[in-house]
């Protein structure tokens, strides 16, 4: 039986400085190890699904832990409160990706993201956006609430200007993964990305660039994979 204090001891020395530095430029908070994501990966291929594992490894605040944790999370035994415990932990990267890529694959993700996206807590709102984006890459248009996708498009294009780098950055991701995943929004998407213009996030000391959603969206219909979804919204 694998506890949270066992795998903090195995992950430990698994830590880089110059890994965790970068780790870091992208904002991510103390405590944090660094230790590269496949390295992580070996522990989630070990324990596959672990509920209360993943809570336990969550709640010891080590960024390294909390990663892993979305990992191997049991996305369908997380409750509300579960979730909302997580956002209100989550640096930076863990509130545009972990904990969105779980409350995606959890029984209550488009409740949470409409509740997060009106959060005035930055990155709150951040992971209501990204948890919609990840719900489009993972549930059938056929589950999807098409009308209301339209609208939350009009909201960008309304708002992302406005609205803090944080969030800005998500609901560019949020335009991306409806033209991408949602093929009858592809369209509509591709001309809200067009009425909003190039996207400016300051990613503070870091080689990242915000991208051009209807550029992005263009080259995945190039690819033909328009619409094709994924397994799992986790990488």
């Amino acid at each position: 039986m694998m506890t949270a204090k066992a795998i903090l001891e195995e992950i430990k020395p698994l830590g880089r400085e110059s890994y965790k530095n970068i780790l870091l430029k992208h904002g991510v908070t103390e405590p944090c190890f660094g230790v590269k994501v496949e390295e992580l990966k070996k522990i989630h291929k070990r324990v596959k699904k672990d509920y209360q594992l993943a809570l336990d490894l969550y709640d010891t605040g080590v960024y390294d832990a909390m990663y892993l944790a979305g990992l191997i999370a049991d996305d369908a035994k997380m409750t509300k409160k579960d979730l909302q415990g997580w956002v209100e932990k989550a640096c930076r990267p863990l509130a545009g990706f972990t904990v969105p890529w779980v409350a995606a694959g959890s029984p209550h993700a488009r409740e949470v993201a409409l509740e997060w996206i009106e959060s005035s807590k930055e990155l709150e709102a951040a992971a209501g956006w990204g948890t919609l984006s990840s719900l489009v890459s993972i549930k059938e248009d056929a589950e999807l609430n098409l009308a209301e996708l339209k609208r939350l498009l009009d909201r960008v294009q309304k708002t992302i200007h406005k609205a803090p780098d944080v969030v800005r950055s998500q609901m560019n991701r949020f335009v991306i993964a409806v033209g991408s995943y949602v093929k009858p929004l592809t369209k509509p998407a591709i001309q809200v990305g067009e009425k909003i213009g190039p996207v400016t996030v300051d990613m503070g000391d870091t080689a990242c660039q915000v991208p051009f959603a209807p550029d992005y969206i263009r080259k995945v219909e190039k690819r033909g994979t328009l619409g094709k979804k994924r397994k799992s919204a986790k990488c």
